[in-house]
């Protein structure tokens, strides 16, 4: 026993010894402080990128909303689900004159949403010799006008004009003047049209709507005779038959851009309606059979009216989102249209099942559903994911690097599967 513990101690005193030479080398303690502060960054290496790698994210339990109202913002937390549904909880009156954009049944998926309430003020209309004042938020003269229940025709002209006279008025705001159109009908080859018309004469009247005279045909009044409302005009040409059909005319949309909504919001602000042409064709007969038949006119009775919608253009994604896109590889210039998608697909939320509300805080691989989707991006099914990694199942990185292949694979970029994804489900 007694050689044993002379044993330790002769071990301790050589370990002592060594210490005490090497504490005494020139280079002794610069070395062990150097190798020690390597092993401590290691280690924070190693944590940091077993963070990094899980993407530490956090999805949102509420959104922020960004109002602005009766001159000021209002920038707020909120649960709520819809837009109408936020200003009601803020006590926020709206009138049925009043504007909201984006409306008041946008669902609220995403961060910063920006809300713009617009009040009514109020607008004179005249209309020929008749004067109505109306109050208004409205976009558009046209639209103001259509909110009043007043008849309009697509061919009338509506535009908006500096008030005249304030005092007898009333009114510091718009003054809209209605142009009306005339009404008259045109036989064109046998074809009798109900037309809407701002032409002089006759001769501008087939003008407007593209009637080619030919030599042998015949206008009846004369070409210089003004038009006037309720007249009949008949253009014929001798021994022709024809026949007609009536087509219509979509709705074309012009799109606007708006800085003040948020990225991907949209507003309707002038409801279109689609026009009505008719196209007069000359038969060719043969033994009383049609063997052929040429166009000769089309007449677009009813002109279409032009939808206006606006687009929001603001961009505003918070900051833990950014670095999660960083992270996975996307470009600082697809950051709005992942960020949208994002938000109305899965919520931000890596670990959510189709048809539930919840963003359950962990999901194993084995407990995602085979069926319908799952993660940020609702794949279907969420297992497809796992060819972008292993912790597909609660990794917001990795379902973005597996939505970016996605992406670029069938719609050719982010801004395409953004704009496939609007048009497809009406955004």
């Amino acid at each position: 026993m007694q050689q044993f513990w002379k044993k330790i101690q002769r071990s301790k005193e050589t370990h002592r010894e060594r210490l005490r030479r090497w504490h005494a080398h020139p280079f002794g303690l610069p070395v062990t402080v150097f190798l020690g502060l390597l092993v401590i960054s290691g280690l924070l290496l190693l944590v940091l990128s077993t963070t990094h790698s899980t993407a530490a994210f956090h999805p949102n339990t509420s959104y922020i909303a960004i109002i602005s109202h009766d001159h000021e913002t209002q920038t707020v937390p909120t649960h709520e689900p819809t837009v109408g549904a936020l200003l009601k909880k803020l006590g926020i009156r709206v009138s049925s004159r009043d504007r909201v954009e984006p409306s008041s049944d946008t669902a609220i998926v995403q961060d910063n949403l920006r809300i713009n309430i617009y009040r009514a003020v109020p607008v004179t209309i005249t209309d020929g010799t008749t004067t109505a004042t109306t109050y208004s938020a409205a976009a558009t003269p046209r639209s103001v006008v259509a909110e009043t229940g007043m008849s309009l025709y697509a061919e009338d002209s509506v535009v908006a004009a500096p008030a005249e006279n304030l005092v007898s008025e009333q009114s510091l705001g718009e003054r809209i003047v209605i142009d009306r159109s005339v009404p008259l009908t045109l036989n064109d080859y046998g074809a009798v049209l109900s037309l809407r018309t701002h032409a002089k004469t006759v001769a501008e009247l087939l003008k407007n709507k593209g009637i080619e005279l030919k030599s042998a045909d015949t206008v009846i009044p004369a070409l210089d005779t003004p038009v006037t409302a309720n007249m009949q005009v008949f253009v014929t040409r001798k021994g022709t038959q024809i026949v007609t059909e009536t087509q219509t005319i979509p709705a074309p949309v012009q799109t606007v851009t708006d800085p003040s909504l948020s990225f991907g919001s949209t507003a309707v602000r002038q409801q279109g309606t689609p026009g009505t042409q008719v196209l007069t064709y000359q038969v060719n007969m043969e033994n009383g059979k049609e063997v052929s038949r040429t166009l000769m006119q089309t007449v677009v009775t009813v002109p279409p009216v032009a939808q206006i919608v606006a687009h929001g253009q603001a961009v505003s994604i918070p900051s833990d989102k950014q670095a999660v896109m960083a992270q996975a590889g996307i470009a600082p210039g697809d950051y709005k249209y992942v960020d949208y998608i994002a938000s109305h697909e899965g919520g931000w939320c890596p670990t959510k099942i189709q048809g539930t509300h919840s963003c359950p805080g962990y999901m194993s691989p084995s407990e995602v559903p085979a069926h319908g989707g799952y993660g940020i991006f609702q794949a279907t099914p969420g297992g497809k994911m796992a060819s972008a990694g292993s912790d597909w199942a609660t990794s917001a990185v990795t379902q973005i690097r597996w939505a970016t292949g996605y992406a670029v694979g069938r719609y050719g970029s982010w801004a395409g599967a953004y704009n496939h994804w609007t048009v497809s489900h009406n955004w």
